[in-house]
């Protein structure tokens, strides 16, 4: 049988994990690029077994923010690179919120971050499945022989990069931003 708990998040909750995540990245700083990465794919790896699906389903997103910044070709604009790794920071420390040894709830808050997260990366993650999925299309295709794939690339990466910024914008004007702790 299963059970659903659904809840909402006040401003003043809201605000608290604001918090917590500029606590994490504070205590972050310290961290290499490197570190935090790993650290990131170690809580992909060691929370897909024995966690609730809601929490399943968010570790997807946060392996997607790894490869944001591991795809070389995606070329991540340095601002959204360092505000990228700055939510990536979160993950680095084990005693956060909840700590992660707890049973079904230890994940909880990280599911939580990583939905929060996800919410106000939303243009650039869309942006990078978009470039993703273009480049599987695209490297089939027999085209122009004078077009490499480097300028085919950088010509859809500029694109979405610009659109992913313009779209964020757009959405965040007037109005506060979780992304914004960053």
């Amino acid at each position: 049988m299963a059970f659903e708990v659904k809840f909402e998040l006040s401003e003043a909750d809201l605000d608290h994990f604001r918090d917590v995540m500029r606590k994490a990245q504070q205590g972050a700083k310290a961290l290499s690029e490197a570190t935090i990465i790993e650290n990131a794919k170690k809580i992909s790896a060691n929370i897909k077994d024995n966690v609730p699906e809601f929490v399943r389903i968010r570790i997807q997103k946060l392996e997607t923010f790894v490869a944001m910044i591991e795809d070389s070709e995606w070329q991540i604009p340095e601002e959204e690179r360092v505000e990228v790794l700055s939510a990536l920071a979160y993950f680095s420390d084990p005693e956060d919120l909840v700590p992660d040894h707890i049973p079904v709830l230890g994940f909880l808050d990280d599911a939580i971050m990583i939905e929060l997260v996800a919410g106000e990366f939303s243009d650039d993650v869309e942006a990078f499945e978009e470039f993703c999925n273009y480049r599987s299309r695209e490297e089939g295709r027999k085209g122009d022989a004078t077009v490499t794939r480097d300028e085919w690339l950088d010509a859809k990466r500029r694109e979405l990069h610009s659109r992913m910024r313009n779209r964020r914008n757009t959405r965040r004007s007037g109005r506060s931003s979780f992304r914004s702790v960053f």
